[in-house]
């Protein structure tokens, strides 16, 4: 192995290593042949905390209140919210029903806007307030994830989609999500898996229309009325509008519908057209410095007048060009913005964060320049992350060439995201710079710079729990390793991706990622590093074979005890429900014991319950006729005492249920080892017993024996006959 240099450039950066939990299995990342998951141990698995009374909770990850002039009042004048109140009292009268909200509207219409407003509002309408959460380019498993941490205390674990069901069922708050992604099917599950909470949440143009049962509900985000169009121009431009500047923002209204995010720009114009006349009033001081009292005749001598006539020496734009000023505003802004926008062009609309910048471009202050490009309407500022807005990329991508601003991106971060001093919330909040460096290098053509920085950010993502990040950091790599030729990284992303899978809940997925990743390393002949994929390899198939084996029997073994209380609490419906269970149960054998059990059971402890209910009617041959029964003996409702089982049956019967061993009389009757003395009264016929203990007849003589009957052992007295038979004599009697 080649010995390290020093220079972290030069150098293969140290992966992060680490342990989660992840449903039930505990996940170790940054593992020497990769990670690997494994069943967790039950002391190790967490035991998640309730954070009670949330307000505002998690704001870093949702729209902050501060996002610029395109949040229409959360810019440097603190400006209030135009002409929205009545939005605003709509949504919270409805987030107060419990009712799900999705924001829809135009590229630019304030819907970031107006979804922080409303958060601001609606800190006392739920009993755990409000959690802001950030959407874009995340999954619905990674927004569960971010509405579970910000309700429980539980670091360092991921539950699986059963738990979160259970956990976030208690959870209830409003969930405020910026600029979702995920929509139809995905978009409901994700409502339906927080069922006391109330989402709001924004999506961008385009979206499909929700289903006719979908539990959200659209709320149109239109444009601005003329009046607060104007009103909005002039704050943001610092100073009252002439009349041919308001002729022209008119303009503009009606060709842009009122969206916010045009005038915001036109503000922006405004104040570069300012600048060039500061530029030409301290031109003409300097003339007046240089020539002394030397000046036109027709110049004016207030300062004010003469600025209003320089100003209009320069013309407004066209309403053209306001609707799409890009090109307009790049010229106006400083070179430290002009540097900034360039990378966020090359990392397709990607802004990373401030301290990033001096080691990237060179520019010391990123703050300044990032504020700059939001108040300009090129950028907006969603929970402290950056980004350009709608159209901006498109319409710039001509003008600048990405190539070679983006180089040493991969570089950087490839030592940055290996530093022990970042933090797993500094790595999530730069998950998508990070896809958006190797989606840069990808299409440079530089898949060695993409597989260093892939192989060093996976670990951490994973464990900064970003796992829509991780899942896609981990597709760029397996590609840039098999366009580099490289097998030994081939095989790792592979066991990486069938991790991922595993843990998420895609076996089948996982089993071939598994596979494909042993056999790489076979070919190449690294059998070492095969050992963790094998071992998730028989984790797996010793599912599937405990699955594939326990499932004839699932429904037979968890019918028992329901059938025993159902036979407890109801003797008469006994019949139903040991049919119910012959038709599904897979074993014949075991059912058919199990409902002569129940069979038994009734005869030996209902009999008498059965006889005072029904009443009963003796007919000739011994067999007993209940009141209001047909001529053949059965009963109306397939209720059928008349047949009773084998003694073989009985017997196996009576030891499947866990009742006393019963043996047959020479008379056909069973004869219990342990009998009950039971206490009878001579004057009653037949005695009922409420309650949970066995009900007996008195013995009663026997003056004519049964044909075919042994007489030579008398039945014994201590057990009644067999269900749906009389001994033999037995005259009729009346039930009391």
């Amino acid at each position: 192995m080649e010995q390290p240099t020093g220079d972290f450039r030069q150098d293969g950066a140290r992966p992060r290593t680490g342990e989660l939990v992840s449903g039930e299995l505990l996940l170790t990342v940054g593992g020497p042949e990769g990670s690997e998951a494994r069943p967790c141990p039950d002391e190790w698995r967490p035991a998640p905390r309730r954070i009670r009374n949330l307000v505002q909770a998690r704001p870093e990850l949702g729209p902050s209140p501060a996002v610029g002039p395109l949040a229409l009042g959360s810019g440097p004048a603190d400006l209030p919210l135009l002409d929205r109140e009545r939005d605003v009292e709509q949504l919270l009268g409805l987030l107060a029903e419990g009712r799900s909200v999705r924001l829809v509207g135009q590229a630019g219409s304030g819907r970031s806007a107006l979804l922080a407003a409303v958060a601001e509002a609606a800190a006392e309408l739920a009993p755990d307030g409000v959690v802001r959460l950030g959407g874009h380019r995340r999954t619905a498993n990674d927004l569960l994830q971010d509405l579970f941490a910000a309700t429980h205390h539980a670091p360092g674990f991921r539950p699986d989609r059963a738990q979160l069901t259970d956990l976030l069922a208690g959870v209830g708050a409003i969930v405020v999500i910026d600029d979702v992604e995920p929509v139809g099917d995905e978009l409901e599950d994700l409502v339906a898996a927080a069922p006391e909470c109330a989402f709001l949440i924004s999506v961008p143009p385009g979206s499909p229309q929700l289903a006719l049962d979908s539990a959200l509900r659209d709320h149109l985000v239109a444009g601005l009325s003329r009046s607060a169009c104007l009103t909005l121009v002039s704050r943001l431009a610092g100073r009252p509008l002439d009349e041919a500047e308001r002729a022209w923002a008119v303009d503009l209204w009606f060709e842009s519908e009122g969206l916010p995010l045009r005038f915001v720009r036109a503000a922006a114009l405004l104040r570069q057209r300012d600048a060039a006349v500061d530029t030409l009033v301290a031109a003409h001081e300097d003339r007046g410095t240089v020539f002394g009292t030397v000046r036109p005749v027709d110049e004016p001598d207030d300062p004010a007048v003469l600025e209003s006539e320089l100003r209009r020496t320069l013309p407004l734009p066209s309403v053209a060009e306001s609707a799409a000023p890009a090109l307009r505003l790049v010229d106006g802004l400083s070179d430290s913005a002009r540097t900034v926008l360039h990378l966020a062009l090359a990392l397709g609309g990607e802004c990373p964060t401030a301290p990033h910048l001096p080691a990237l471009i060179e520019v010391g202050l990123g703050e300044s320049a990032l504020q700059e490009l939001v108040d300009c309407g090129l950028a907006v500022s969603v929970g402290g992350h950056h980004r350009l807005t709608e159209g901006v990329l498109t319409r710039l991508a001509d003008l600048w060439e990405p190539a070679g601003v983006a180089d040493g991106a991969a570089e950087h971060f490839s030592w940055w995201v290996g530093n022990s001093s970042v933090s797993t919330a500094q790595l999530a909040a730069e998950a998508e710079v990070i896809v958006a460096v190797l989606t840069a290098d990808r299409a440079a053509d530089r898949p060695e710079a993409v597989l260093r920085l892939a192989r060093a950010a996976a670990p951490a993502l994973a464990l900064s729990l970003r796992w829509g990040a991780w899942e896609r950091v981990l597709q760029l790599g397996l590609e840039a390793a098999r366009t580099a030729g490289s097998g030994a990284d081939e095989a790792w992303f592979h066991q990486e991706l069938g991790v991922f899978a595993l843990c998420t809940g895609a076996d089948r997925r996982s089993t071939a990622e598994l596979e494909a990743a042993v056999a790489v390393r076979a070919a190449l002949g690294e059998q070492r590093g095969s050992a963790g994929a094998r071992r998730m390899l028989d984790l797996l198939r010793d599912e599937a074979a405990e699955l594939a084996d326990g499932a004839g029997e699932l429904a037979t073994v968890k019918r028992r005890p329901v059938i025993r209380r159902a036979i407890a609490h109801a003797p008469y419906r006994f019949r139903s429900i040991a049919a119910g269970a012959v038709r599904t149960g897979r074993d014949t054998r075991r059912t058919v014991i199990a409902a002569s059990a129940a069979v038994v059971a009734v005869g030996v402890l209902g009999t008498a319950v059965g006889l005072s209910v029904l009443g009963t009617d003796t007919s000739p041959g011994g067999r007993v006729r209940h009141s209001g029964s047909q001529e053949d003996g059965t009963v109306p409702g397939d209720l059928n005492f008349s047949s009773s089982p084998s003694p073989e049956d009985t017997a196996a019967a009576a030891t499947e249920s866990g009742s006393p061993t019963a043996e047959p009389s020479p008379s056909g009757s069973t004869t219990s080892k342990k009998p009950t003395p039971t206490r009878s009264s001579p004057s009653a016929t037949a005695t009922t017993t409420h309650g949970p203990g066995p009900t007996q007849a008195p013995p009663q003589p026997n003056p004519k024996p049964s044909t075919g009957a042994s007489s030579s052992t008398p039945p014994s007295p201590t057990t009644p006959p067999p269900t749906g038979e009389t001994p033999t004599g037995t005259p009729s009697s009346t039930p009391t």
